[in-house]
């Protein structure tokens, strides 16, 4: 059993993450989602212009926020600080369970990436959307209650510490160590 942080601790880590560089990070880990609930940690991934993560479920997974149920284009990519991740998981090997695919040492707040922003990793560019991407109840099971009342508050929102949806605008092959570019 994972012991969850407080929010005194969530909040002792903010001021990290506030640093967190705004034009160029690191990219930390790729994570693929073959299928429901397993999760691939990848040095190496490509990302395309429609299956966004190549052998990641995005495309048949669907989402709820589309008429017909099919993938939502703006939410091809989940992107997390890691710095964020970092603090609610506690353990590098944890970190997959967000069930994002990139985890970037990056200001990812609103006022620095804000939709449209693109940014360039290997050789591939993608696009920040406007989907919102909030914590929900696997968010609250893997990190606990305050993790997900950390990312859901007025100022986690400001920050996207539950991090940002991406779509991808030009294909290439991304590796863990890539720096990614604000463009």
């Amino acid at each position: 059993m994972q012991n969850h942080l407080g929010m005194k601790d969530l909040l002792a880590g903010l001021e990290r993450i506030r640093q967190s560089p705004k034009n160029s990070g690191v990219l930390e880990l790729i994570v693929r989602r073959p299928k429901i609930g397993a999760r691939e940690s990848l040095h190496e991934g490509q990302l395309d212009l429609t299956e966004g993560l190549v052998g990641d479920n995005w495309r048949t997974r669907g989402s709820s926020r589309t008429n017909d149920g099919s993938a939502h284009p703006d939410m091809q990519l989940n992107v997390m600080n890691s710095r964020v991740i970092a603090l609610v998981a506690q353990s590098s090997d944890r970190w997959h369970l967000a069930g994002d695919q990139l985890f970037i040492d990056l200001d990812l707040s609103a006022e620095n990436l804000p939709p449209g922003t693109q940014l360039a990793l290997g050789s591939a560019v993608i696009e920040v959307t406007e989907q919102p991407h909030t914590g929900c109840a696997k968010f609250m099971e893997r990190f606990g209650p305050d993790a997900l009342e950390f990312v859901n508050s007025d100022e986690g929102k400001r920050l996207h510490l539950r991090g940002i949806n991406a779509c991808v605008v030009r294909s290439g092959t991304i590796r863990v160590g890539d720096i990614v570019r604000k463009l």
